[in-house]
Formats: structure tokens, sequence, C-alpha cells
């Protein structure tokens, strides 16, 4: 349908269109239904073991065996309304950092949000513009439209009206606008959209780790419950018995609660930074930013503000009217950059002189312009990239870079602006300096990245020596030592060699920020990117995590996992902060979990293999699961925790978790063992013996774990303690729990076994320090 360009929809026709289901409403993206997070915590596959578990109990009885059930539906619905509470936050705050398009509708030009937008709106386009939805382009004034995040390739696209716009591309540089053709879910961004979604995770350590664990465990569940069973009747108990037996030896195998407290951590996070106008795109992002070891970021919107102020101009031609050509300029560009705006401040005569050809700037060229009718061909922009090399006014220019302002050169020239040979040969009229201004909290954020041993690459389009001038004002090592991009290498090696020597890089073009960041990547650094202009996304796009400003292009909010909606470069550490707390946090409980279960397969394998009765009830591992992991777990997993991420999460939980389970398993049967053979306890102190002597050594692991200490941690200690001896001390707690500790010589001989455990225990948690080179303390 053909639409009035002046005009654009009418507010009749976009009612019809939304009445006939041609508007762009789709599902937002940003993290699942509600339907989908309540499947997602209940049906799954340790659950419906659970469940299994839990309806043989009610068979064979008594109730009081049946608690872990009530444990897990608890942990299920703490999951659920955690993750409700961080899709609130992001689906709020996805709002706040989406494209909105300018649309022509009843003659005037209004922002919308997308999802608004329906079948024939005129979307008007400049550079950094996200194309939304799919359409045909209805006017062009040198309209350039990277196509690079769909097609792979680099360069910008020349667009002319009837040329067709997929979403999911971006503008670099022009103006123009397009009909929207198709929206919703048949636009080509949202097809993508549905295969991949974004809740998608990106690579997280932490939960292929936890996979990999929980998949071990699932098959080791099978063979041990047969091995339980088997043993039990032979050794002449009934079938309840035996079962009640089996199901107490499973039920502990099963880490209930890690995939829950983990999901719990990244949700918590989320919402923690929501605080701080900061939007996760991607929960495992904030796992991402902790590990960490370079950040590249650019110069303008990141270390100094992206507003700026024309500062001077230096004629090199005294007779060349310079504020009615800069005037002209500013007024010739209908999407004026942050450096044309502050010209246009400061110039305003250049009104009368009328447009014939316009070159709207872009990173590739370094240069924009236009040619006017009786007043000839003017260009703007870098001076080096419109001079020839060893040019005098270059001095000039290089000088007053080194003290971090940003020199453009007017020049006029006989080319017209459009020809296929623009620029040609340029005559300098007048350097144009404008003034940045560095963030204030710019240099606290490179101190607090300098003191975790990340480091910071300042990669940017301007020149090297304004560059180096901002760096080296904020105190960033080697700033002194600027690199000219155009003079890297190209072979692979060698880039990576260099970007990972130097901090500071100028004149960089924007297939070179990916493939410095690519580099980096490839010596092993996990590198983080961050920038705010469509010159970014590229690199944005290729790094780990890529890391935007709220109020930058688009297309630079588009492809980031994290958007800085303040606007603060000062915000990062504490992303970093955060994703540390999580990870460390995670692998504190993961150690728990994983050493209940391990003691729980190596007393369910020695138990078999001797064939006596097994020594708990469920109730007893119930009550010991939720004084020793389950409750401490809880706040463990939110507490503060400053530690640098480190690879290697799987092996180092297994070296905690795997040698204090043999340790609390070995004191367990041993207790078992010693007061059978005393010959004076009943089955029931026995079975309490051999639940102290578990609490003690579990305990211990405890403390272990929540080193170091700090005033709370303790009180936490304390308190678990006091719950389970006072279950111990009240009548009605020893008879729910069918406990016993009247013997005083079993209550002896398990407080003896499990020191000796707890001793081995703390001499293989030092030791272990000590191989592995990590630095082990009591205290904080």
């Amino acid at each position: 349908m053909a639409v009035d360009a002046a005009v654009g929809l009418t507010a009749a026709e976009v009612r019809r269109r939304v009445d006939e289901g041609l508007s762009n409403a789709v599902a937002r993206r940003g993290s699942r239904s509600v339907a989908g997070i309540v499947r997602a915590n209940v049906f799954t596959r340790f659950n419906a073991i659970i469940a299994v578990l839990f309806a043989v109990m009610v068979v064979v009885g008594p109730v009081q065996d049946t608690l872990f059930a009530l444990t897990v539906a608890a942990n299920t619905a703490i999951g659920i309304v955690q993750e409700l509470r961080a899709k609130r936050t992001l689906d709020r705050l996805s709002i706040l950092g989406e494209s909105r398009p300018r649309v022509r509708r009843d003659g005037t030009v209004t922002e919308i949000p997308p999802a608004e937008l329906v079948v024939d709106d005129l979307i008007e386009l400049g550079p950094g513009d996200e194309i939304v939805v799919d359409g045909v382009v209805a006017a062009s004034t040198q309209l350039e439209v990277d196509e690079s995040l769909l097609t792979g390739e680099a360069e910008p696209v020349h667009k002319r009206p009837g040329d067709h716009l997929l979403s999911g591309s971006f503008a670099v540089a022009g103006s123009g606008s397009y009909q929207a053709t198709r929206v919703g879910r048949h636009a080509y961004a949202a097809r993508l959209a549905e295969e991949a979604g974004r809740f998608s995770l990106v690579r997280s350590e932490l939960r292929t780790g936890i996979n990999q664990i929980l998949k071990i465990i699932a098959y080791l569940m099978v063979p041990v419950g047969a091995l339980v069973v088997y043993s039990q009747m032979r050794a002449n108990a009934g079938l309840p018995d035996a079962v009640r037996g089996m199901v107490a030896a499973l039920v502990p195998m099963v880490p209930e609660g890690l995939v829950l407290l983990t999901s719990i951590a990244f949700a918590v996070g989320v919402i923690r930074l929501a605080g701080r106008q900061c939007l996760v795109q991607e929960l495992p992002a904030i796992e991402g930013l902790a590990r960490v070891s370079v950040v590249c970021a650019d110069k303008t919107g990141t270390l100094t503000d992206t507003g700026m102020r024309l500062a001077e101009v230096r004629q090199v031609d005294s007779a060349a009217p310079v504020a009615e050509a800069l005037g002209a300029l500013a007024a010739a560009d209908p999407q004026p950059n942050p450096s044309m705006r502050a010209i246009a401040d400061a110039n305003r005569d250049g009104a009368g002189w009328r447009a014939t050809a316009t070159a709207p700037f872009s990173s590739a060229r370094r240069w924009s312009g236009a040619s006017f009718a009786d007043h000839g061909h003017w260009v703007l922009g870098a001076p080096d990239a419109l001079l020839r090399a060893g040019h005098p006014t270059l001095g000039e220019a290089e000088h007053l870079g080194r003290n971090g302002l940003r020199v453009l050169l007017l020049g006029h020239t006989r080319t017209p602006v459009d020809a296929a040979d623009a620029p040609g040969e340029v005559t300098p009229v007048a350097l144009v300096v404008l003034e940045q201004r560095i963030r204030p909290d710019a240099a606290d954020t490179l101190r607090y990245f300098a003191q975790q041993h990340v480091a910071v690459k300042v990669i940017s389009g301007d020149g090297p020596a304004s560059v180096g001038a901002v760096a080296a004002a904020l105190h960033l090592p080697d700033a002194e030592h600027p690199v000219d991009a155009r003079r890297l290498p190209e072979g692979w090696d060698a880039l990576a060699e260099q970007v990972a020597e130097a901090s500071v890089f100028g004149r960089v073009a924007p297939a070179q920020k990916r493939a410095m960041v690519a580099a980096l990547r490839f010596r092993g650094d996990t590198v983080a990117m961050t920038g705010d202009g469509v010159n970014d996304v590229l690199a944005l796009k290729n790094a780990d995590i890529g890391v935007a400003m709220g109020t930058g292009s688009p297309a630079t909010r588009a492809v980031a996992q994290i958007v800085l909606l303040d606007n603060r470069f000062a915000t990062l550490p504490h992303v970093v902060a955060e994703g540390r707390r999580v990870i460390g946090n995670i692998e504190r409980v993961a150690n728990l979990f994983l050493i209940k279960t391990v003691y729980s397969v190596a007393l369910a394998v020695l138990i078999g293999a001797v064939g006596l009765p097994f020594p708990f009830l469920p109730r007893h591992l119930t009550l010991i699961g939720a004084v020793t992991i389950g409750i401490p777990a809880f706040f463990l997993a939110l507490a503060p925790n400053p530690e640098r991420a480190r690879p290697g999460f799987v092996p180092r939980v297994l070296r905690m978790s795997v040698p204090a389970g043999i340790v609390a398993a070995g004191c367990t049967f041993a207790t078992y063992l010693l007061v059978i053979a005393e010959g004076t306890a009943d089955p029931t102190q026995r079975r309490t013996a051999a639940v102290i002597a578990l609490f003690l050594v579990t305990m211990w692991a405890l403390g272990i774990v929540a080193r170091p200490y700090v005033w709370w941690k303790i009180v936490l200690l304390a308190a678990m303690g006091g719950m389970f001896v006072l279950v111990l001390l009240v009548p009605y707690g020893r008879w729910f729990f069918a406990l016993d500790p009247g013997g005083p010589s079993t209550v002896v001989t398990a407080v003896a076994v499990a020191g000796v455990g707890t001793v081995a225990m703390e001499l293989g948690w030092w030791l272990d320090g000590w191989l592995h080179h990590e630095r082990r303390r009591l205290t904080a």
C-alpha cells in the first residue's frame, strides 16, 4: 500500500491494522513466561524421583519419614517466587532499555514502543537506529546500513528507495525512512528470537558443572537403591524396613537445593543490580563478567561524557567564512553526532546556505561534508583522514590532541561530497577544537579494576595522542605510550601480542575493534567490551560479555548482555562484585550438597557390603540435612563474597566434597559398628549414635566451607548446632525423630570417632591449600 510520505498513517488506519492483527506486538524476549517458570521449577528430574519416594513412604509409613518432601516443596516454592521477582524486574527494565523507533503518523513524528508499530508505518532512520521490523526504503539521504549481525559482512550497504531492510540490522550513516512490511512474529528478527530466545543462557561454567554432577548422581541412584534393598533383605529386615532404608539412602543423594540456590543467586543478583539501573539481559552474564580478565572500553561515553563543548576554532585560512561554513554543515546534518551538536550550538550563521548534496559521517571514512550552491564543497573530519601525511597542519592538530582535546579539520575541496572519489584534494581552512569532560567516577573505576588484576584497554576511533592524554589523566598504566591502530599488524599472533602489551589505542576502525577483542580471546582472556556507538557493535557482539550504555545507540543495546541504564561506567565494578558473590557462594553451597551426596553413596555401599540394617530413618537425614546444609546454604548463597572468580569449578568442588563425604561416611559407619559390637545398646540408641557422629562431622565440614569467619557466620553455626541439641534435649523432639541419647557409652563413642574425623578433615583442608598454593584463612 502506498503511504503519503508527508503524513504517514492516520490514527484510523493504525487502529484498523491493530484490529486485524497486523501490529508488532510479540511476546517479550526478556524472560520466560510465568507458566514456563513454574514448569521449570516443578517438573525436574529430581522432583520426580522425590515424588516417587514420597509416595512409597506414604504407603509404608510413618508420616515423620515423609518430611523430606516438605523440604523439596518449600525449595520449589522459593525458587518460583524468586524467579518471578526477577522476571518482573527484568521486564520492567527491558522497557526502559528497548529501542523506541520514530514513526510518522498524521503528519507528525513521534517515538513509540516497538510493540505499537503496524504494517505500512513510516519509520525514520538515522545513524545508530536499529531496524526493528522488516521493510522497504521509502527515502534515503546517503543511507548506509550495517547488516553484519545478519550476514556476517562488516561493510555497510548503501540503501536506496525500494531496497529491502531486515530487522536486526542498523543504520550507520546518513538518514532516511522505510515502510514496514513484516511485523510481529513474521519479522526476520522475531523469527530468530523464536529459535534462540533471549532467556537462552550464555555459556556458564556453573550451570555446565552442576549439570554434569547431577547427571552422574542420577545414574548412581538405581544401583545404590537396589544394593540397599538387597542388603536389608539379606539382613532379615522386613519389606517395609527395607524400603525405609532404601528411601533413607536415596533421599540425601539428591542435591535438591543446589539447582534451586543457583537460580536464586542469579535472580537475586538481577534484582540487586536493578537497583543500580543495570539491565542484565542474560542471567549468567553476571557470572561471565565476574570471570573477566580484560575490559575493553571505548573512550567517548565511557571514560568521558558523551556531550562536548566547542573550545576553540583555529583558522588556517583567515579569509575563509569559517563560522558560516560550520553553521551550514551543522544545519545540513539531519542526524548530528555529539561533535556536530557542539558545533551547531556555537555556530548559527549558516542557515542561508542551500545544500545540494551531503555525505553523512561514517566511522569507516571518518569525515562528513556537504556541497552548497554558490559556496562550494566543505568537509569536516579527522585531520589525518583528510590531509596527506606530512602536511604541516597535522603537526598542530597532533599537538592539541596530546592535551586530551578532540580536533577536527574543516576543509574546502573541489570535489562534490557525493562523488565516488570524494573528498579529493582538501584545502585546510580551520582546526575545530572540542573539549571532552572526563567522567568524575572514571578514575575510581579504573583503580578498582587495577586492584582486582583486571586489565583495561582503551580503544577509540579518536587520535592516539588525544586518547592517551585522557587515559593518562586517569592514571591508566602505560597510557603514555598510545598505539596508532592503523599501524597494528594483521597477523593473528602479532596482533594478539601487541594488543596484550599496550593499554591505549587510537584511530581504531570498527572492524579492528572486533579483531582486537578476538585476539585477546585467542590468548585465553575473558573479554568484556563496553561502548555506546554504532562503531562498537561488532566488538560488543564478539566479546565474551558486551556492556552497552543506556543512552547509546539502539544497536549497541540490542547486542549487549548488560545495559548500564544510568550510563555510568562506575556501575561496572558493582556488576563484577555481584558476579563474584554469585560464583563464590554457589561454590560454597555446592560443596555442602555434594558432601551429603558422597556420604550417602559411601554409606549405602558400606552397609550393603556388610549386610547390616541401615543406620538411619529418612527423618534422621532430613534433620541433619536441614541443620548442616539446607538452612545454612540459603544464607551462604546470598552472603557477600569478594573473591575473584577462577576456572575449574567442578574439580575444586570435588577436591573438597569427596574426601569430606568419605570421612563423614567412614566415621558414621565406624560408630555404628562399634556400638553394635558393645552389645548394650538397643536399635534406637545405635541409630542415635550414628546420627550424632554424622552430625558432628558434617557440622565441622559446614564450618570449613563457611570460612573465613565473620560474626554472622559464627552466629549461624551456633544456631544450627543449638537446633540439633534442642532436638536431643526436648522429649517431643526425641519422640518425633526417634532418637535416644540415653546410652552414655554410645554417645561417647560417637563423639570420639567424630573427633578423629574432624581432625582428619581439618588437616586435609590445610594440606589441600598448601598443595594448590591457595591461601587459607580462618577469619576475614
